[in-house]
């Protein structure tokens, strides 16, 4: 029979006693560290793949666009050509080669058995001078797929287009004009949003959502461990008869999950400033690399008092998050049990990262930054595009405290039930 719990180590009257909160804690954190799974989820995976993630697929994309480019691909040919638009195709420029024409007879099926990446079909005779009307000339490809489009579709959607503007404006100096005649007024797009949302790119979302996946990660473990794992090999029931309270128990279980929830997040910073501080030694060239870097972005850079509000942020996220766990772990009879418990709140992640790629669309008000961990990646998106305030630094906060001290309540009456405590 399970002992009665003492009321008297209830936790309901007097403070913590935070020497005995510590030795909770180091005692969980000890388990934790003896885990080298652990370890590599908390320091390694954050400090190593979110550089590889947010540098390495931008340049691996422009290594690809870049090959596509220098390769010449084959383009199959129905009908005749222009002499002159022949020439555009196969002619070889400045790091971009041209492409192989080659006679086929099925454009459709040459393209669909992978004879040729695209092929041209004349449906009506195309014009070799400007004025002798127009022709039809269609392109067969697979219009979804990203290396067509980046190779041969490509190749051939710009070379017709040169090839039109050549007989243009043959046409135009014919008639003693120039091709301002066309275009008289020219239009230049001009980036005026901060420097550091431009940096951020189109992969911003993404750090909001990676943070946070670590921060839910690396107290997992902990979490986890300190609870139903106790309650599995029996150790729990040997800490709730020693001279601790209830709620030091639940504070010092709080202390280490969270304590390893921040390592996590802290690796997870420099993951992205050192992704920022590569990607910085890019600006200026005019290759694929570069341009992909500035047009994909996900680089953070941090200033003092952007480092302060993330600090916080992350703190109070980590803190909830880790409420969170140890009050759902709590009620499991085994580990496998509390991970089936825990597993879920990925998606209260990933599901609100998802609506963070149409942030541009959304009325952005401050009761949005009062939603607790949604106003977090908010605020942390704003972080990323330096755009964050005080207000919504402290709103975001706040509301994260707020439901961590609902949780670690809940926590708290948990270890005070016997029919929690003792359910396996």
């Amino acid at each position: 029979m399970p002992s009665k719990i003492d009321p008297r180590r209830s936790g309901r009257s007097g403070g913590l006693r935070w020497p005995l909160v510590w030795n909770v804690a180091w005692r969980d954190l000890l388990s934790t560290l003896r885990d080298r799974r652990t370890l590599v989820s908390t320091i390694l995976l954050p400090l190593l793949i979110l550089p590889l993630f947010t540098l390495g697929m931008p340049l691996l994309l422009g290594r690809l666009i870049g090959g596509q480019a220098a390769e010449r691909q084959k383009v199959g040919v129905v009908g005749t050509l222009p002499a002159e638009l022949r020439r555009s195709l196969t002619r070889d420029e400045s790091g971009r080669a041209g492409v192989e024409l080659v006679s086929v007879t099925d454009p459709v099926e040459a393209v669909q058995s992978g004879e040729v990446e695209a092929a041209l079909r004349a449906v009506t005779p195309l014009p070799t001078r400007a004025g002798e009307g127009s022709g039809q000339l269609e392109l067969y490809a697979k219009l979804g797929n990203l290396k067509g489009q980046t190779g041969a579709q490509g190749k051939v959607e710009s070379s017709v287009q040169a090839y039109n503007r050549a007989l243009t404006l043959s046409r135009l100096e014919a008639l003693g004009l120039d091709e301002t005649a066309l275009s008289p007024v020219t239009l230049r797009p001009v980036d005026a949003s901060p420097a550091q949302e431009q940096r951020a790119g189109a992969l911003a979302f993404l750090i909001p959502l990676m943070m946070l996946s670590f921060l839910l990660n690396g107290g997992m473990a902990t979490a986890l461990d300190s609870t139903a794992g106790e309650k599995e090999r029996g150790t729990l029931e040997s800490l709730l008869v020693s001279p601790v309270s209830r709620g030091e128990v639940v504070a010092g279980k709080l202390l280490a999950t969270t304590l390893t929830s921040l390592a996590t997040g802290v690796f997870s910073v420099l993951g992205f400033l050192a992704a920022g501080l590569a990607a910085a030694g890019l600006r200026g060239r005019s290759d694929v690399d570069a341009e992909m870097m500035q047009a994909m972005g996900g680089q953070l850079t941090l200033t003092p008092a952007t480092l302060g509000a993330m600090v916080l942020i992350v703190l109070t996220v980590a803190l909830l998050l880790s409420a969170l766990l140890i009050a759902l772990s709590i009620y499991a009879r085994s580990y496998k049990e509390a991970q089936t418990y825990v597993t879920p709140l990925t998606f209260l992640i990933v599901f609100p990262a998802v609506a963070l790629q149409f942030a541009d669309f959304l009325t952005i008000g401050d009761a949005l930054y009062a939603l607790p961990v949604f106003g977090s990646m908010v605020a942390i998106l704003d972080l990323v595009k330096g755009q964050i305030t005080p207000l919504h630094t402290l709103l975001a906060s706040g509301a994260n405290l707020l439901g961590a001290g609902v949780l670690a309540w809940l926590a708290w009456r948990s270890f005070g039930r016997e029919e929690v405590i003792f359910r396996n």
